[in-house]
């Protein structure tokens, strides 16, 4: 096994259709560095997961390349644009390319699973109250909720409900972008192969680019095209699951070829209904 090779590069060749382009990352807090001149790409059309160990800077990485966290160094692109240098109306104008569901689902708890979704449209968008009610309630039935779910409140869902109610939120502006955390922390089982199966479905219905935290090995299995891994700083390498278990690093070994990588590989794995 080589340490490094071209094909588990973060960098895509130049002829790639790039919709999240990273180069040299430099984030931190105070004095301790989370990513250190990180280069990562990500396809038009791809699902990209990422992983990596406590500590490595998996979410810090995700807000800062959406623009909640700053960066001391370096240049994000989303979909051709700058993301830091933009002015304030293109950088408006480029979020609403982007949905995020965060971990948990993040919604708020005095609003309706209803008002949650139309957070977005009342941010972005200017449309009368009956058109907004009947998107949110088209966004549930397009992430698998019932219509009754339109005036729950967070606290009166289920894990898996919230995680959904969530997507719905995250798909409200129709964007070309997910950010997922952790969509299937939590989630038994089967909840998690259905909500897998969810976001293959939307990604190839409605030609999403998906950025996807996760550990869950089935997950990364399932429906990840490819694979980053986040590690001293930097994107050690990002290929397939099955080019990453050649790879020749002690965690991404122990990662994907552990007890865990051979059962979430093996004929008792969780597979896609």
């Amino acid at each position: 096994m080589e340490r490094s090779s071209p094909l588990l590069s973060p960098i895509l060749p130049d002829s790639a259709d790039v919709a999240v382009r990273v180069r040299g990352l430099v984030t931190g807090f105070e004095d301790k560095i989370i990513h250190d001149h990180l280069d990562l790409d990500v396809a038009r059309g791809e699902i990209l997961g990422l992983v990596g160990g406590s500590g490595s800077g998996k979410s810090v990485l995700m807000r800062t390349i959406i623009g909640l966290n700053p960066a001391r160094a370096g240049h994000v692109s989303i979909l051709g644009q700058d993301a830091f240098t933009a002015d304030p109306e293109a950088q408006r104008a480029l979020r609403r390319q982007w949905g995020v569901l965060f971990q948990e689902g993040a919604l708020f708890s005095g609003l309706t699973v209803a008002e949650n979704i139309e957070v977005p449209m009342r941010e972005f968008l200017a449309l009368p109250e009956p058109v907004m009610a009947a998107l949110a309630g088209a966004r549930l039935r397009q992430v698998g909720l019932p219509s009754d779910s339109c005036t729950k409140y967070p606290s009166e869902l289920s894990g898996g409900m919230k995680k959904r109610a969530g997507l719905a939120r995250a798909l409200a502006l129709d964007p070309q972008l997910l950010f997922l955390d952790e969509p299937t922390a939590g989630l038994d089982p089967i909840s998690a192969a259905a909500f897998d199966n969810l976001i293959k479905l939307l990604k190839d219905t409605l030609g999403l680019t998906l950025f996807l935290i996760t550990h869950d090995l089935d997950t990364l299995i399932a429906i990840c095209d490819r694979v980053a891994v986040l590690g001293e700083g930097r994107v050690l390498a990002c290929g397939t699951v099955d080019e990453l278990r050649q790879y020749d690093h002690p965690w991404v070994q122990q990662y994907f070829g552990g007890p865990r990588g051979r059962a979430a590989s093996g004929p008792m794995a969780r597979e896609l209904a």
